[in-house]
């Protein structure tokens, strides 16, 4: 059903008597316009992406960074794990 035309799914849905909608091959163009500058939006931004130079500095102030907030998740896990008790550990159903 997949590789039907748009005209096939219509017959099947509609039947034979039933009238075109208005405006329908233009809204169809529209939608497949617009499908087209979404897929060269997201190659555009891929392209970016991908090109993007990266210097030194900036890795090692990402990396900085990431390991800050690594570091904060785990004092705030220890912290939680410290106020609920030794026995927060165990299983619920045991």
């Amino acid at each position: 059903m997949h590789n039907d035309s748009i005209e096939t799914l219509l017959l099947r849905h509609y039947g034979s008597a039933a009238p075109t909608p208005p405006a329908l091959e233009q809204r169809l163009l529209r939608g497949a316009y617009q499908d087209k500058q979404e897929l060269r939006r997201q190659q555009q931004v891929a392209t970016r992406i991908r090109e993007y130079r990266l210097s030194r500095r900036r890795a090692v102030r990402l990396v900085a960074i990431g390991s800050a907030g690594l570091g904060l998740l785990s004092v705030a896990l220890e912290s939680v794990n410290a106020i609920m008790g030794p026995d927060a550990s165990q299983p619920a159903h045991s």
